[in-house]
């Protein structure tokens, strides 16, 4: 069974406000007052509406005065239509001059990064620029170094025999020179060690005026021979007198430097010890001067390399990544040689204006045919070979071992 709640009423509370008012409405004297009229329409806001112009967002000055309108309200217009012009609304200048401008942002491109700094090697060469540096020359000068963080610099000595001793002291990075005077040098004590082959095959050789003798190196006895070089001088002179009975003492030697073909032109000596068959012939012929020559690996002197790069053996290690980049640039720029020579001999007489000499032109394709292919290959056998002929011969003291004489540095 369901029980209903009384229902509840305010009734009597409506009554009781009812009759309240009523009593308020008969209250004497407020009868004819009436409640003041609401506006018939809002007060000005005397203010201005500032609307940016939106074609100057992005400007890179501030939004100026002129690119900003006034939207009045309707008040202001009606204020502004009568006679007198003064009258025209204008916005307080406190309210105008807290307008920020707009923010811009610029937009540019980053600065380039600097490119890091090139490794320098200082090369010096045995000779002054010849054919036979043109792996060096075209190497410095085709770009192929840079991309690896390296440059040379090659140097022409002012004696073609200081650049070994340069190299020892400290004085330049590396040094080009002959596998012969590697070992003679390194017997005495000089802290050198060959990194890269250029020339694999002998250059050298003994150049003789030609007269109507015998055609052997027996002539040389009693002869004036000039020389430029120790190796030639020390080493494969007394190696190619040697089988003939002829001590070198029975020789009048001269030390010609750079003069090799002006001393035979003026008749200063009979004949020359050089590390460049290739070329010389060609001078004297030039000059009018005929001679003969004799390959040295035709007279008893074992094959050898003909132009290596060498460097300070106590220095090796600090330098050694940047020694693998310059071979590996060697190697690429022989390549490229062997494959255009005639482009090749174009760019190497463009970049050295003086080897273009008609000797240097007639011995330009046989130099390429030595360039050695692999520079940083090194043939152990053809060393350890070499140094025992010159210790057999006691042209050198102790026999060097041939982790002393020469390093692969390409090798792990």
């Amino acid at each position: 069974m369901t029980t209903l709640a009384p229902r509840r009423t305010d009734r009597p509370w409506r009554l009781a406000c009812l009759l309240l008012l009523g009593l308020l409405a008969a209250r004497p004297g407020e009868a004819d007052e009436a409640l003041p009229a609401p506006p018939s329409t809002y007060p000005p806001l005397e203010t201005r509406v500032m609307v940016p112009r939106l074609d100057a967002i992005g400007a890179e000055a501030p939004v100026p005065e002129q690119a900003t309108e006034a939207v009045m309200m309707p008040e202001e217009e009606a204020a502004t239509s009568g006679d007198d012009a003064s009258a025209s609304p204008v916005a307080p200048e406190t309210e105008e001059a807290d307008i920020e401008p707009v923010p811009t942002v610029a937009v540019a491109a980053p600065e380039p990064l600097a490119p890091p700094p090139l490794k320098r090697l200082e090369i010096m060469l045995d000779w002054y620029p010849s054919p036979r540096h043109a792996a060096l020359i075209l190497a410095r000068d085709n770009g192929v170094l840079p991309r690896n963080g390296l440059e040379i610099v090659l140097s022409t000595p002012a004696d073609p025999s200081v650049p070994t001793r340069l190299l020892a002291a400290g004085r330049v990075d590396l040094a080009v020179t002959r596998q012969p005077l590697l070992h003679l040098q390194v017997d005495r004590g000089l802290p050198l060690i060959r990194v890269a082959t250029l020339v694999g095959l002998p250059l050298a050789a003994v150049i003789l005026r030609d007269g109507q003798g015998e055609a052997s190196l027996a002539r040389l006895a009693g002869k004036r021979v000039g020389y430029a070089d120790e190796d030639g001088r020390d080493i494969l002179l007394p190696a190619l007198l040697k089988p003939h009975g002829i001590m070198p003492a029975e020789l009048t030697l001269t030390d010609v430097n750079f003069a090799l073909a002006a001393a035979m032109v003026e008749d200063e000596v009979d004949g020359l010890i050089v590390s460049s068959r290739l070329q010389l012939p060609r001078q004297l012929a030039d000059e009018g001067v005929a001679a003969q020559l004799w390959r040295v690996e035709a007279h008893g002197i074992p094959l050898h390399d003909g132009l290596i790069l060498v460097a300070n053996r106590d220095r090796l290690g600090g330098q050694k990544e940047a020694i693998r980049k310059l071979v590996a640039a060697l190697e690429e720029t022989t390549a490229w040689m062997i494959e255009f020579p005639d482009e090749a001999w174009q760019r190497l007489i463009t970049s050295e204006p003086g080897i273009d000499t008609p000797a240097n032109r007639a011995a330009w394709p046989e130099i390429l045919r030595r360039f050695s292919a692999r520079p940083a290959a090194m043939d152990f056998q053809r060393y350890a070979g070499f140094e025992r002929f010159l210790h057999e011969r006691d042209l050198v003291g102790e026999q060097t071992p041939v982790d002393r004489l020469g390093v692969d540095p390409g090798a792990p």
